[in-house]
């Protein structure tokens, strides 16, 4: 198990999950291997408090179990709560994990993203519909003006892929919000947010959020499966 500087102002938990996470997820820490919560507060220098509150949050995570006589115990990937946020930027952080991960987002978005389009396009209110025709014209103008890689422009890209999803009216789909917004997020630390996005991304927002307004359920899928595409593609020439 790996110490590290703890950072100053960032949450005592928040520093030491992040930190056995990704040592599970890459395998530093291997599947049965056992610890106890003190190896924790003398790795970390912490209180009993904290390492108690980490393995909780691991246990959430399905990333260890625990018991008074055995101590800590590490899962195997298999038992992984694959869909959580926490799972999929440690993955993608992770070198030898990223290709796999990335792999396995593009064939969930692939499978859910177009389905997702369609139900949105017969369900979305008006208004929901012009939120998603604003948000792609914010990515098309920031695009076209060298600010793809901006906070704004991460920020669009998150709430429009959400509501989407959100306007489903599939508590299901809307339930991968927070997943998708990982993935969005690692993509943008990838660096696959270029500062001008190809054009025909641009315009597949903007399609797609008019096929949304327009109730017009085949454009929709049809632009959701390119964006997914486009989007892929970007991804896997930086990884």
């Amino acid at each position: 198990m790996s110490a590290m500087p703890l950072r100053p102002h960032a949450p005592l938990l928040e520093t030491v999950l992040d930190q056995i996470g990704l040592d599970i997820v890459s395998g530093k820490i291997k599947a049965g291997e056992k610890f106890t919560l003190q190896t924790l507060c003398e790795s970390f220098s912490i209180s009993r408090t904290v390492a108690r509150e980490t393995m909780r949050a691991l246990e959430h995570l399905g990333m260890v179990s625990s018991s008074r006589r055995v101590g800590i115990t590490v899962l195997p990937a298999e038992r992984w709560s694959v869909f959580s946020e926490s799972i999929i930027r440690w993955r993608l952080q992770v070198p030898t994990q990223r290709e796999e991960q990335l792999s396995s987002l593009t064939a969930l978005r692939e499978a859910i993203g177009p389905r997702a389009a369609r139900i949105a396009a017969i369900a979305a209110s008006q208004r929901e519909g012009q939120q998603l025709r604003d948000l792609a014209k914010t990515m098309r103008e920031l695009g076209e003006s060298g600010e793809g890689g901006s906070q704004e422009f991460l920020e669009a890209n998150i709430e429009f892929h959400s509501m989407l999803l959100e306007c489903s009216d599939n508590e299901m789909f809307a339930a991968l919000v927070p997943s998708t917004t990982a993935v969005i997020h690692s993509r943008h630390d990838l660096g696959g947010f270029a500062a001008r996005p190809p054009a025909e991304l641009l315009a597949s927002y903007e399609a797609l959020a008019d096929a949304v307004f327009n109730r017009d359920a085949d454009i929709a899928e049809q632009e959701c499966a390119l964006v997914v595409s486009q989007e892929s593609k970007v991804v896997a020439s930086v990884s």
